[in-house]
């Protein structure tokens, strides 16, 4: 027997930044234990810092390719990237909670603790190689928001929500065990380079047609992840039920750790299988772009359009996806990038809607905010066309970079379905904007909007609009990223 290479010993320096996230979320939560006050600033900062480490120790462990764990563990330019957004949206998340928080009555220290263990959980979704891996991953993340949801313990709202989400969680996560039970009964691994290994060297008919269907069930529990067209039903009132930091993080981090799952799993074990998943992936990206964008030209609260709304780019993202190519999933880095700071920005600019000491949600609650916070009805504004796909806006080159290889890949239809849709869901966009511009004050949003929020605001802002003129820190990385994945 051939010993083992050192790149696939069993090491731990390429899972360096996670122990370090998990022994200073212990920290963290050891601190939070001891300290005699709910007063979670500190914490919050110091989570915030921990966060930043880790980014660090991402960039650091990961200039090389490398595997730890006998190889449940990868990391390689891809984990890099999709970390690193990760790593961003948990900071920004804890950032934007922290005045909410506060005069919400909600000033515990085990929220930033929870994000942190989140992030972990996420980071190992990101990084996972078998399917053993993977779970472990996604029911540490899963775990922690269902806590998250459910953290303001005195609202029904909020506690259904968590409810909702731990109930239709539980349900996904074992399809997603049957799926992997049914590959690895065929495949005879758990492995995702032993399973491409199998595929690739051509298996038995029986052995194809079974990892097929495991595969079907491993996608529906990951398509609940994304909140993607059939699994999305939770989505809506899970984010109208929760807070509203919640809520923003829920959009953003998991969203992306998620999508970076379907990359890894789809492109890399199933690579041979691509002409069998592709089909399940052009659904579902149909399905989550015409619910995206028709469910929420009727919404009024401005939380669940904003969940119809990640419904829809979930579908507009996956087009890229369904292409199959490195370009697709290029595109698809590139998508979820932009996205991440698009709605980073829009729910910086949701938690401004406070009335007299209180938080509002309708839609209609933003009218006359142009003449009341001139800077936050920009802002919004700016998000709002970019979020529609309107030149030369970040959003507008999100979706260029994945309708382009699908229309390459000769999926024309689906590229069609997605301007079409992209045009449907600029009328609630630019609903907003008409409402912030043209309607009347009714009554002004309450001010400072504070210092936190006002930081998200500008560097979201400046990303989305420099995007034209300066693209590199986002385009060079996302190609780096999908190339080490397809094995570049």
């Amino acid at each position: 027997m051939n010993p083992m290479p050192a790149s696939e010993a069993m090491v731990f320096s390429p899972a360096v930044p996670e122990i370090f996230l998990a022994c200073a979320a212990m920290a963290l939560l050891m601190i939070g234990v001891f300290r005699r006050s709910d007063e979670s600033r500190t914490l919050s900062t110091l989570s915030v810092a921990t966060l930043a480490i880790a980014f660090v120790l991402v960039v650091i462990f990961g200039r090389e390719p490398a595997r730890a764990f006998e190889g449940l563990f990868i990391v390689d330019q891809f984990a890099v990237f999709m970390k690193a957004l990760v790593l961003i949206g948990s900071a920004s998340a804890i950032v934007l909670a922290v005045r909410f928080n506060a005069n919400e009555g909600l000033d515990r220290f085990e929220y930033p603790v929870i994000v942190v263990l989140a992030t972990l959980g996420m980071m190992m979704m990101i990084s996972a190689n078998d399917f053993i891996a993977l779970y472990l991953g996604l029911e540490l993340q899963s775990l922690s928001l269902y806590v998250l949801a459910a953290f303001r313990r005195d609202s029904v709202r909020s506690t259904e929500a968590g409810l909702k989400y731990f109930v239709l969680g539980a349900l996904s996560s074992g399809l997603l065990l049957y799926g992997a039970s049914l590959i690895y009964g065929f495949a005879g691994s758990t492995g995702f380079d032993a399973l491409a290994r199998v595929l690739a060297a051509g298996a038995p008919e029986s052995t194809w047609i079974g990892v097929v269907f495991g595969l079907v069930f491993v996608s529906a529990g990951l398509a609940f992840k994304v909140s993607a067209v059939p699994f999305h039903m939770w989505t809506p009132d899970v984010y109208e039920g929760a807070p509203t930091p919640v809520t923003a993080f829920f959009a953003v981090a998991p969203k992306v750790a998620a999508v970076a799952l379907f990359l890894r799993v789809l492109t890399g074990p199933f690579g041979p299988l691509v002409a069998d998943w592709q089909q399940v992936i052009v659904v579902i990206s149909v399905g989550s772009m015409l619910i995206g964008a028709f469910a929420a030209i009727v919404q009024t609260n401005i939380k669940r359009l904003m969940a119809y709304s990640s419904i829809g780019h979930v579908g507009y993202a996956f087009v890229g996806l369904a292409a199959g190519t490195e370009a697709g999933v290029r595109g698809v880095l590139i998508y979820m990038a932009i996205y991440l700071f698009m709605n980073l920005g829009t729910f910086a600019c949701i938690l401004c809607m406070r009335q007299n000491g209180r938080m509002v949600e309708d839609i209609e609650d933003l009218a006359g905010l142009s003449k009341t916070h001139p800077m936050v009805a920009a802002a919004m504004g700016t998000f709002m066309f970019s979020m529609a796909g309107i030149p030369p806006l970040a959003g507008f080159f999100g979706k260029v970079y994945v309708f382009l290889p699908a229309i390459e890949a000769g999926l024309v239809t689906l590229a069609v379905i997605g301007v079409l849709t992209s045009v449907v869901s600029c009328f609630y966009y630019l609903r907003i904007v008409k409402i912030m511009y043209f309607d009347e004050v009714v009554e002004p949003f309450d001010r400072p909007i504070g210092r936190e929020v006002g930081a998200i605001l500008w560097a979201t802002g400046l990303v989305i609009l420099l995007f034209i003129v300066y693209p590199a820190p986002i385009l060079a990385p996302a190609t780096t990223a999908a190339a080490s994945l397809f094995g570049g």
